[in-house]
């Protein structure tokens, strides 16, 4: 059996802060005796990632996400607790670990603001000591997938947000990282550039087997990515397995009808609920534990003249919602 790329055991964050009282005379007492504030931000967190793996890291803010992204990247040290990185210990070895690993956050950049992307990459390949003729075969390659020729000689700071992340991915994966830590890679794109995203997401862990790990409050980034999900809350791991096992765990189904004419009466049912009702059209809300989407279809199209009909899953964040409060209450 393969050892997991990424391996953590036990892993605890303590951050203490100092407390002070308030106004001019609780400053000046804090200068000679404080008393120390503790949080627990990561408490116990143990997992492994195989290979090759794409896995969610969700949960509220607040959750433990971000500090547990940055034990693994040597960034922070864990008050107690094992971490292994292909091989490396984060905080033992974080300058090896560097060049092996690439991170994305949404809401910071990498790139020089006034300069064109490609001064960058040409100041990240001396950066990570790469050889020029590789560089250069490397760029080409990542331009392409990532289409950003047309605007590889324009200043960062006047590109779209969208084209800006796609030149972020490029300065991350440069050095063809094993591993790709991304935290919010969507945040605020359009529809068509975070589908866009993710279709380059997927090729990259499908065609370079890169081991990804994506955080985001985006719940359909994770959906349509990951196959594993794992959900943190208050710092402790809630759930840690398959996005089929989350998806199982829907309580309802949702469906949407349209009509050839307004009908003069709808069907009432138990166990169904009204979202939304226009004149050509009914959205329905159905607890498919206690009836079955089925008999609701029946209804209808006995009741109504029925042109067309939609039946989707309630959405996923109804589930994952329920494991954020099992800590909350």
């Amino acid at each position: 059996m393969m050892e997991p790329v990424i391996c953590v055991k036990g892993l605890n964050k303590t951050f203490r802060s100092k407390a002070k009282a308030p106004g001019l005379a609780g400053a000046l007492k804090g200068i000679f005796s404080f008393k120390t504030n503790e949080v627990l931000a990561v408490k116990d967190v143990s997992f492994s990632i195989a290979e090759g793996e794409l896995v969610g890291f969700i949960g509220p803010n607040g959750a433990g996400k971000s500090t547990t992204i940055k034990m693994l990247t040597g960034i922070l040290h864990p008050s107690s607790g094992e971490i292994s990185v292909l091989g490396f210990h984060p905080q033992n070895e974080r300058v090896k670990l560097a060049y092996k690993i690439g991170t994305i956050f949404g809401q910071r950049q990498q790139l020089w603001y006034h300069l064109p992307a490609i001064d960058s990459f040409n100041l990240f390949s001396k950066i990570y000591e790469l050889d020029q003729t590789e560089y250069k075969q490397r760029l080409d390659e990542l331009v392409g997938l990532f289409e950003i020729g047309p605007y590889l000689h324009t200043p960062v700071r006047k590109l779209s947000l969208g084209q800006r992340m796609r030149c972020e991915f490029v300065a991350s994966l440069l050095h063809k990282p094993k591993v790709l830590f991304l935290d919010e890679p969507t945040i605020g794109l359009d529809i068509v550039a975070k589908r866009t995203m993710r279709e380059l997401i997927r090729t990259l862990n499908k065609k370079e087997k890169v081991t990804i790990i994506l955080t985001s409050h985006d719940l359909d980034d994770i959906e349509e990515l990951c196959e594993r999900v794992i959900i943190i809350n208050d710092g402790r791991i809630l759930f840690d397995g398959p996005m089929e096992t989350i998806k199982k765990r829907l309580k309802y189904k949702m469906v949407r009808l349209l009509f050839e004419k307004p009908p003069e009466k709808i069907p009432v049912l138990k166990h169904v609920k009204i979202l939304k009702r226009e004149p050509s059209r009914i959205d329905l809300k159905v607890d498919r534990t206690k009836t079955s989407v089925r008999v609701v279809l029946d209804a209808y199209l006995k009741a109504c003249k029925v042109s067309d009909l939609e039946v989707e899953e309630a959405p996923i964040e109804e589930v994952v919602e329920q494991f954020y409060k099992k800590t909350t209450k």
